[in-house]
């Protein structure tokens, strides 16, 4: 018998937001009910998505090639990761998606969200997750929480504030959009907090 479809869950928000912290736990917690899930992040999921990511996180490029770098990228996860999961029956749990180019090539960089949505039609048509979970923070906070990991930042880390106030915003836009699907968790919170607010909606959601 053919297993039923897996469920696609994606999460979103700007590096600081604890969306790392947050995919773990939530993998946990679906596997200790019982699903299969793949634990995944764009760009990369794949091999050659892992070296598109790298590139794009460090060399500086035109705009349309940094966005179409995001969806080649994308295409192979598509293909070769999701699409395989989620027939397969299991859950996919990705750290971004097509939500992440709308906010930071459209928002933050100004490409137009006509030219996103082209290639979005066309990299993976009628394929959308099911749950997206948008960890909203203000810039500062995010800032505040990056120093503090002492990681070196990446190309896009290092953009200034004004770029990441249009990223926010362009994520507010997509979850006003798009309401049955994306959900908008209040990050700012203590953690113990947000993970209270993620176990109600999952106990919802499976």
């Amino acid at each position: 018998m053919t297993p039923a479809r897996g469920k696609f869950v994606t999460l979103e928000g700007v590096d600081g937001a604890g969306k790392s912290t947050h995919l773990a736990w939530i993998a946990e917690r679906l596997r200790a009910r019982g699903r299969e899930v793949v634990v995944t992040r764009e760009p990369g999921g794949t091999p050659l998505g892992e070296r598109l990511r790298e590139l794009l996180l460090s060399e500086p490029m035109h705009i349309e090639t940094e966005t179409m770098l995001m969806f080649a990228a994308r295409r192979e996860h598509v293909a070769r990761v999701i699409a395989p999961a989620l027939k397969a029956g299991r859950w996919v749990l990705s750290d971004r998606f097509s939500d992440a180019t709308y906010a930071y090539q459209g928002g933050g960089r100004g490409l137009s969200f006509d030219r996103i949505a082209a290639l979005e039609r066309w990299v993976h048509g009628d394929l959308q997750p099911d749950l997206t979970l948008y960890f909203d923070l203000s810039i500062e906070v995010a800032r505040q929480r990056l120093a503090a990991s002492q990681v070196s930042p990446d190309r896009f880390e290092r953009e200034g504030s004004g770029f990441f106030d249009r990223v926010r915003s362009a994520y507010l836009e997509r979850a006003a959009a798009h309401p049955g699907r994306i959900r908008v968790v209040d990050a700012a919170q203590p953690l113990e907090i947000v993970k209270e607010s993620l176990e109600k909606l999952f106990i919802e959601y499976c």
